[in-house]
């Protein structure tokens, strides 16, 4: 029965939990900058490039020259999508920069928090207190 009791405090640790739910978050997230980059950066890439899409461009490894990616994989080639590549880095640049500004509006708040709280109020040093028990000592 132990085996089970620390299992079940072990799941329920708030870093666990706080994990999870990251993990779900991390991946809501992801859809939203995937989704973000496919349906509204790369097409205006592609505009500045002259029509470009990026997810398109490949490399055939049999030497073979075919008129689309469709295609060549239609024919059993073996491709390198680079274009692939290009997009994934853009995308990781785009979530960089999401979380950058999250965490740049999180400490943002936090120091605002911390300015609007009000100081603990001084008390007596050590000194006042020591000479506070010393006087009491002597009566």
């Amino acid at each position: 029965m132990g085996f089970f009791k620390d299992f079940k405090s072990f799941l329920l640790k708030g870093d666990i939990v706080a994990l999870a739910t990251a993990v779900v978050i991390g991946g809501a997230f992801n859809k939203i900058v995937g989704s973000a980059v496919a349906d509204i950066i790369m097409p205006v890439i592609g505009v500045i490039t002259g029509g470009t899409d990026f997810t398109q461009k490949f490399i055939a490894l049999d030497g073979g020259e075919y008129a689309t990616l469709a295609a060549a994989k239609e024919a059993g080639a073996a491709v390198m999508t680079y274009g692939n590549l290009i997009q994934a880095i853009i995308n990781f640049i785009i979530v960089g920069l999401f979380i950058f500004m999250v965490l740049k509006a999180y400490e943002k708040s936090k120091k605002k928090e911390e300015e609007e709280a009000p100081a603990a109020p001084a008390g007596p040093t050590q000194e006042e207190l020591l000479a506070e028990i010393r006087d009491l000592l002597k009566k």
